[in-house]
């Protein structure tokens, strides 16, 4: 197949472009915008590979989708790119409102109109695969059962809002234009080249260099962790073999407390390389909790395991030490992050949060 994909600079989105690469025989059209936290240097070996088309836009542009959709001719649509970070929403939302809803929203009408214009067999065979979050889904409380996909939605903080109508969007879609759309909601991703605002990748560099660590309050909320590599297998699993109009919540069975998570990095660090001022853990410090904090997420993967033959391979301490590592060999990456190409946000001040 050729792959339109959104967001391919991203985090996730240029994990799932090296797997396409690297373990199936289709083609990819990368459509992204290059925000703050896109990297091309994360396409790795993409950048020389001819099945791979870079192409710099903004999904919310209705022409420029349009011209890339006649351009390109792609057989599927793997749709990633979105604002993620929730404490970016709180302090501007609009932004998360025109990406996440306006930009699906072109993105979905672009596709309507392209599948229109095929033949049967080519309107058969499209897809269209919707990548939203389990933040979707709110809450859950100590002793709720995990999210799967009948679990009513009930978003709290601006960006899971955006995002939960950018899923009712693509549903929509599907039931009244026929559009064959897949949706898939995930936990909290982490691995290698992930932007240095997320809580992995913030706390292994502020541990490593000595700097305090923030936790929001006391540190119990609990998050699911999936390994982005796993997870980047997982959506093509759900590409290549999903049902439209279904749903997959994809997850690792990994649920950790954020303080657990900070703990743990502190750990794998001393291991490594030990810090002469002593255990890591001493720079931990507790901090006023940001609105709206929701105390747990986690999905049971339990129908998307079955349905799609995957189950993820990587546990967290795997993952982790994996993750870890990858920074501690990619020092150069991430200082030029932090020194050149970050705006907004001071790295290394703000509390530590995730979203997925």
């Amino acid at each position: 197949m050729k792959v339109l994909l959104t967001g391919g600079c991203g985090f996730i989105g240029s994990a799932v472009v090296r797997h396409l690469l690297r373990h199936t025989g289709h083609s990819i059209v990368n459509v992204d915008k290059l925000t703050y936290a896109a990297s091309e240097d994360a396409l790795e070996e993409a950048r020389h590979d001819p099945r791979h088309a870079l192409v710099r836009s903004d999904i919310a542009d209705a022409a420029a989708m349009r011209h890339v959709f006649h351009t390109h001719r792609p057989d599927a649509v793997m749709h990633l790119a979105a604002e993620s970070h929730v404490d970016r929403s709180i302090d501007g939302p609009g932004t998360f409102v025109q990406t996440n809803v306006v930009g699906t929203f072109v993105l979905l009408d672009a596709a309507r109109h392209y599948v229109a214009g095929l033949d049967r067999a080519g309107r058969d065979s499209f897809r269209f695969h919707h990548v939203s979050t389990d933040e979707v889904f709110g809450a859950l409380g100590e002793d709720d059962a995990p999210f799967t996909e009948a679990t009513a939605y009930d978003p709290r903080s601006p960006y899971a809002a955006s995002k939960a109508a950018s899923d009712h969007l693509a549903r929509a879609w599907h039931h009244t234009y026929g559009l064959p759309v897949i949706v898939s909601n995930t936990c909290n991703n982490y691995g290698p080249w992930q932007f240095p605002e997320k809580l992995i990748p913030l706390v292994t560099l502020n541990a490593l260099e000595g700097k305090e660590l923030p936790v929001y309050g006391d540190g119990s909320n609990r998050r699911d962790w999936l390994y982005v590599e796993d997870h980047a297998a997982a959506l093509v699993q759900v590409l290549e073999h999903g049902v439209p109009g279904q749903t997959y919540a994809i997850g690792a069975r990994q649920p950790r407390s954020n303080l657990d998570v900070v703990r743990a990095i502190c750990a794998h660090l001393d291991a490594r390389i030990p810090d002469p001022g002593g255990p890591r853990e001493r720079l931990i410090r507790f901090v006023t909790d940001r609105p709206g904090h929701d105390f747990r997420y986690e999905i049971d993967p339990s129908r998307a395991e079955q349905a799609l033959a995957w189950s993820a391979p990587h546990s967290f301490e795997a993952g982790l030490g994996r993750t870890i590592d990858w920074y501690l060999a990619n020092r150069a990456w991430w200082e030029g992050v932090r020194t050149r190409r970050y705006a907004g946000h001071r790295l290394g001040t703000a509390p530590l949060e995730p979203a997925a």
